[in-house]
């Protein structure tokens, strides 16, 4: 009997996020590295039936020329990440997966993004059904090519410019009505969601960018039995802030002002250097705090692109807050990560849980997937504590069964 094979499929397989993520794999499963910052690694996940790292096959769409073993050679020479010797020896694996790499499209993606398209023969289709039915193609070639018993798409391309929804996305009717009119019914992130999703794939949205979270492709999830969740994967500082935010709340300290500065010099920065991409950003980081405490203090986001940073990223807060006695304090926190590093190994946790989901029959928004992202789909809270609590009621519900 042949042992079970799954396939992860990333949209934006090749930027700094999806290759430390397909790296991270092929190192976890011949046993080079500890499963250090995996959140399925916990004691909590270990009876749950989630998929090992040997059994994935990797994939994706890319818009722009190179692979996953240049991605690597570009962190190492400008991030200074990545053991070198860990990375030779996983070559071969990376090298069969760039085998797996198709052309992906720009179609409403914005035109800062479409500019980071270096391929001529980058896919611009006339219409948003063309656009599905040609990532389709790919992912069931991919499925039925390797023999994959399942296989779970996640977006990891930058950030999209805002993209209001209007009628034809109020339902599925609708929208399939506008699919062969208008090439501009759906920005590129949704076409990816509605193409996985129609085929029963679990997609998963860890950026900002609309992806599923559509009333008409929420409706087509659950007609196809495929879970999905998103959106934008809380990482650095917006993870802070969920985790003291509920210090304040629950020590009774007024905030009056959280103030947030983000440097980073990567391609997502580049892109958010835009100021249409980076609104849909700055308004994921900066909704949180109201929700835990209950009042609206004054804040602050932005975010500046440096590029000399690279992948590495700077986030300095100053939080300003009332004490007894109407005594006024402040704290400040600097925090410094590499932004693939941090992201790569929930890239990970999320497709093992996307699978799981699946298997058990799941399908529409898994809210329980809610701590990892910073706007997550189904749940209006934001705290991380009572978020992990969704997850840990699931992984025990999981294993007892």
């Amino acid at each position: 009997m042949s042992e079970r094979r799954v396939g992860l499929w990333l949209i934006g397989a090749c930027g700094g996020v999806g290759t430390t993520a397909t790296l991270g794999l092929a190192a976890l499963a011949r046993g080079l590295i500890d499963t250090t910052s995996l959140v399925t690694a916990l004691p909590l996940f270990e009876t749950t039936g989630l998929d090992a790292f040997d059994r994935f096959v990797v994939g994706g769409h890319e818009i722009r020329r190179g692979g996953f073993r240049q991605t690597v050679h570009e962190l190492q020479q400008r991030s200074n990440i990545f053991d070198h010797e860990l990375a030779a020896a996983c070559d071969a694996d990376l090298q069969a997966w760039e085998g797996n790499i198709r052309l992906g499209t720009v179609l409403n993606a914005g035109p800062t993004i479409a500019r980071l398209a270096d391929l001529p023969e980058v896919h611009r289709f006339d219409n948003a059904r063309s656009a599905i039915n040609q990532i389709q193609t790919d992912l069931r070639d991919f499925r039925e090519g390797h023999r994959l018993e399942q296989v779970v798409v996640i977006n990891v391309t930058s950030t999209e410019p805002p993209y209001p929804p209007g009628e034809d996305h109020s339902s599925l009717a609708r929208l399939n009505a506008a699919l062969d009119r208008k090439a501009s019914v759906l920005p590129a992130s949704s076409l990816y969601a509605y193409a996985a999703l129609d085929l029963g794939m679990p997609y998963i949205n860890f950026t900002p960018s609309l992806g599923a979270s559509l009333p008409a492709i929420e409706e087509l999830a659950v007609l196809r039995k495929a879970p999905h969740g998103g959106k934008d994967g809380k990482t650095g500082e917006t993870l802070m802030k969920s985790v003291l935010a509920p210090m304040f709340a629950l020590r009774n300290w007024q905030i009056l002002s959280w103030v947030g500065h983000n440097i980073f010099g990567n391609r997502d920065g580049q892109v958010l250097d835009d100021p249409a991409n980076k609104s849909s950003k700055i308004k994921t980081k900066d909704a949180l705090i109201s929700q835990i405490v209950g009042y609206k203090p004054q804040t602050h986001v932005s975010i500046e692109y440096i590029q000399s940073l690279d992948d590495w990223k700077t986030a300095w807060n100053h939080i300003h807050y009332r004490g007894f006695l109407n005594t006024k304090m402040t704290l400040q926190f600097i925090w410094q990560g590499c932004d693939s590093i941090l992201a790569g190994p929930l890239v990970l946790d999320l497709a093992r849980l996307a699978l799981l989901a699946q298997r058990r029959g799941e399908s529409g928004v898994l809210t329980h997937l809610a701590c990892f992202f910073k706007n997550p789909m189904g749940v209006d809270f934001h705290d991380f504590f009572k978020q992990f609590a969704l997850l840990e009621a699931y992984a025990h519900n999981a294993s007892q069964q």
